[in-house]
C-alpha cells in the first residue's frame, strides 16, 4: 500500500520525496470544495447576510468616494491622497474577491466551488492583502519624508516615483501570492469540505493529502515579507517621525504633525495586528470560531476601516467633500 501511493506521488516534483505518508488511501481527484462557513451559526445565518451586505456596501461606497473624491478635488492632488486612492482601489478589489461569494453561502445559493476558482480566489485575495500591507509602508515612508525632510519632499516624492512605488508594490504583491497559490494547487487533494468561508493558505492546505515542509517554510517566508518587513519599517519611520515632532518648539506645530499621521497610524496598527494574528500565530492556537471571527475582521471590518477613519479624522478629505457636495448643489 504504502509503495503504490509513493509511486503515484513521485511525478508531481522532486520536492515530494520530503512528503510524509499519505493521511488516507482514497486518493480520487477532488474537482471541487464544499464551504463549510458559519455551521455553528446555522440559527443567525440571516442576521450574518443582513450584517455583512450592510458593511459591504458601506465599504464599496467609502472607498468608491475617497477615490472619487481625490480625483476631483485638485487640493488632494499630492502623494499621500494619490497613495490613498491606490489604496482605497485596492480594498475595493480586496473586498470583491471575498464577500459577495460569502454572502452567497450565507443566503444558501451557493456552498461549493472548483479547484481552478478556489486557486483564483486565493490568488487575488493574497494578491490584494500583500499589496495593502506593502501600500501602508510606502505611505508611512511618505509622511517620514513630510516630516523629517520637508524640504527635499517634492524631489523625493515626485510624481514619477509615486507612480513607480505603487507599481513596484502591486508587482511585488501578487508576484509573491502567485508563488503562494501555485505552491499549494499543485498538490493533491485528499478532501474537499473547507472549514471556512473562503478559500485561505492554511484551509486549503488542511485538504492536501498531505504537505511538504517545504511549503510550510514558503508560507512562513511570504508572512514574514508581506507582514513583518513592511511592519519593522513602519515602526522605524513611525519613531523617527514621532522623534522629529517632539522637537518642534510650538504646540500648534506639534498638533498639526500628528494629526497628518494619526489616520494612517490607526489603519496601521488594525491592519497589521490583525494580519499578525491571522496568520503569525501558531497553527492550534484558536479554536475554528475564533479563527472564522479574526478572518471576517480582516476582510469584512478592516476594509471599512479605511474610508471611516480617513473620512471622520482627516480634516483635508472633510473639506474636500464638503466641496465637492457643495459644488454639485449649486444650480
Amino acid at each position: 500500500m504504502v509503495e503504490s501511493l509513493v509511486s503515484r506521488t513521485h511525478s508531481f516534483s522532486t520536492l515530494a520525496d520530503l512528503r510524509p505518508p499519505m493521511k488516507t488511501a482514497n486518493h480520487t481527484a477532488v474537482r471541487e470544495f464544499v464551504f463549510q462557513a458559519f455551521s455553528n451559526f446555522q440559527e443567525h445565518q440571516l442576521i450574518l447576510f443582513v450584517v455583512f451586505l450592510t458593511l459591504y456596501t458601506l465599504t464599496l461606497a467609502g472607498n468608491v468616494i475617497i477615490v472619487a473624491v481625490i480625483h476631483v478635488d485638485q487640493h488632494l492632488h499630492t502623494p499621500m491622497y494619490f497613495f490613498l486612492s491606490v489604496l482605497s482601489t485596492s480594498e475595493t478589489f480586496y473586498s470583491l474577491v471575498i464577500i459577495p461569494r460569502m454572502l452567497c453561502s450565507l443566503a444558501g445559493l451557493s456552498q461549493s466551488i472548483s479547484v481552478e476558482g478556489c486557486g483564483a480566489q486565493l490568488f487575488f485575495f493574497l494578491g490584494f492583502a500583500i499589496t495593502n500591507c506593502f501600500l501602508l509602508a510606502v505611505m508611512g515612508y511618505d509622511r517620514y519624508v513630510a516630516i523629517c525632510n520637508p524640504l527635499r519632499y517634492s524631489v523625493t516624492m515626485s510624481w514619477r516615483v509615486c507612480t513607480m512605488l505603487a507599481s513596484s508594490v502591486c508587482t511585488t504583491g501578487f508576484s509573491l501570492s502567485l508563488v503562494q497559490a501555485l505552491a499549494i494547487f499543485r498538490l493533491p487533494f485528499c478532501k474537499s469540505l473547507i472549514k471556512h468561508f473562503f478559500c485561505d493558505v492554511q484551509p486549503v492546505l488542511d485538504l492536501a493529502c498531505a504537505t511538504p515542509v517545504i511549503n510550510d517554510i514558503l508560507t512562513l517566508i511570504i508572512s514574514l515579507l508581506a507582514i513583518i518587513a513592511p511592519a519593522t519599517f513602519l515602526f522605524t519611520s513611525y519613531v523617527l517621525i514621532i522623534s522629529t515632532i517632539l522637537r518642534i518648539t510650538s504646540a500648534e506645530g506639534r498638533k498639526k504633525a500628528f494629526a497628518t499621521c494619526a489616520s494612517h497610524l490607526t489603519v496601521v496598527i488594525v491592519h497589521y495586528g490583525c494580519a499578525s494574528i491571522a496568520y503569525l500565530k501558531p497553527r492550534s492556537e484558536n479554536s475554528r470560531d475564533q479563527d472564522q471571527l479574526i478572518s471576517v475582521t480582516y476582510t469584512v471590518i478592516t476594509p471599512l476601516l479605511n474610508p471611516v477613519v480617513y473620512t471622520l479624522r482627516n480634516k483635508d478629505v472633510q473639506h474636500a467633500l464638503q466641496r465637492v457636495v457643495g459644488r454639485k448643489s449649486l444650480p
